[in-house]
């Protein structure tokens, strides 16, 4: 049970407001409600449709004890299933990203699927009265589209994708024209003992950009900072800062004769944890997911999608500095304040909220906040 103190937290309007009690990010009853009330029934980013481009690619996809699958089927159809047998649950695949010839087989008895999730086959089965291969099919889990990466849900009765992103997709393609030919170039996964809304807080304010560590003035320089802005949309949001005009190298490159997807700093995040960004002069789409493990424990996963031409130098200096540079520093900060979190000398601070909703207020993290407050207490 959640609690009773940790449901008081007085919806003040957001200049006003103190932030989320500290023991929402390390509380195991509220973390358990988190799993059950939002990520069983969350939409999960499980890669690009051009990782399925084949018959038989497939992707998995773990989120605490559950695990799923999408593969494209001989009828080019992408369809997601649970990840286990139907004979006694056994596991049916532990890679994360892999093709399959015509069947999918568990490693254990040999049951065989075919690609659109039906029971091929079952050893020995023929010596059973009455059993029905129909019945012993893969179960379906839903799957949809959005930017040309492929989301999957648990729940049968969540809300589609369409509604939890609407409008986010035209603004993906604004800034991301590319997308629909995306390629994976790599993906980076890193543990860190912080709870997922320490790392979508991080992700989600400007105040810290000047404040925090060099890096991040590396890459406030990069952009016209003042007009750096971060915008709530119901269940998605964005924050985006435009060039700084006259730049001539970025991440140690120099930029001439390179290409990019955009010149601007954009990012577009949807509930719960799923941020789709580019940073200046990169011709990549990147996609970071913050999955929970545990209270005080998440999986980082960082994407690397590019176009379908050579990768310019600029580029991989990017890719380079982000995952050595600007990660490293992030996750520091990350595991500071989750160590101070558990401070018998801190339970709530204040949001820098200004009313200009400014490049460094904290109104997203609010508004976050709020969406994960109502999610746990739907009652209230």
């Amino acid at each position: 049970m959640i609690p009773a103190k940790s449901i008081d937290w007085p919806d003040a309007a957001p200049e006003r407001a103190l932030t989320l009690p500290a023991r929402y990010f390390y509380d195991d009853a509220i973390f358990n409600a988190e799993r059950e009330r939002i990520f069983y029934g969350a939409w999960h980013c499980i890669g690009h449709v051009n990782e399925l481009a084949e018959p038989g690619q497939f992707l998995t996809f773990d989120i605490f004890d559950q695990t799923v699958v999408v593969l494209r089927g001989d009828d080019d159809v992408i369809r997601g299933f649970h990840n286990v047998c139907q004979h006694r649950g056994n596991r049916l695949l532990g890679e994360r990203r892999g093709k399959l010839g015509s069947v999918l087989r568990c490693g254990y008895h040999s049951w065989c699927y075919a690609l659109s999730g039906g029971l091929k086959s079952a050893p020995r089965s023929e010596r059973l009265p009455d059993f029905d291969r129909t019945q012993y099919g893969l179960k379906p889990v839903r799957t949809e589209i959005l930017g040309s990466f492929v989301f999957a849900n648990l729940d049968p009765d969540a809300v589609p994708l369409d509604e939890v992103g609407r409008g986010a997709e035209a603004t993906m393609l604004k800034y991301l024209p590319d997308l629909a030919g995306m390629k994976l170039i790599e993906e980076v996964d890193v543990v860190v003992p912080a709870n997922w809304k320490v790392i979508m807080d991080n992700a989600v304010e400007g105040y810290h950009f000047g404040l925090s560590g060099p890096v991040h003035k590396e890459l406030a320089a990069l952009i016209e900072f003042k007009r750096y802005k971060l915008e709530a949309h119901g269940t998605w949001w964005t924050y985006i800062g435009p060039p700084k005009p006259g730049a001539t190298v970025a991440y140690g490159a120099p930029l001439a004769e390179a290409t990019w997807q955009t010149d601007w700093f954009f990012n577009i995040g949807i509930w719960p944890n799923t941020t789709f960004y580019c940073f200046p002069f990169a011709d990549i789409c990147g996609t970071f997911n913050m999955i929970p493990l545990a209270p005080e424990k998440s999986l980082l996963r960082f994407g690397y999608y590019g176009p379908n031409r050579p990768m310019p130098a600029v580029t991989r200096a990017c890719i380079k500095w982000m995952n050595e540079k600007l990660g490293p520093e992030d996750i520091q900060l990350n595991v500071t304040q989750q160590r101070g979190l558990r401070s018998f000398g801190y339970n709530q601070g204040r949001y820098l909220i200004d009313s200009e909703r400014s490049n460094e207020s904290e109104h997203l993290v609010h508004h976050f906040h709020r969406l994960v407050h109502q999610a746990v207490h739907p009652a209230l």
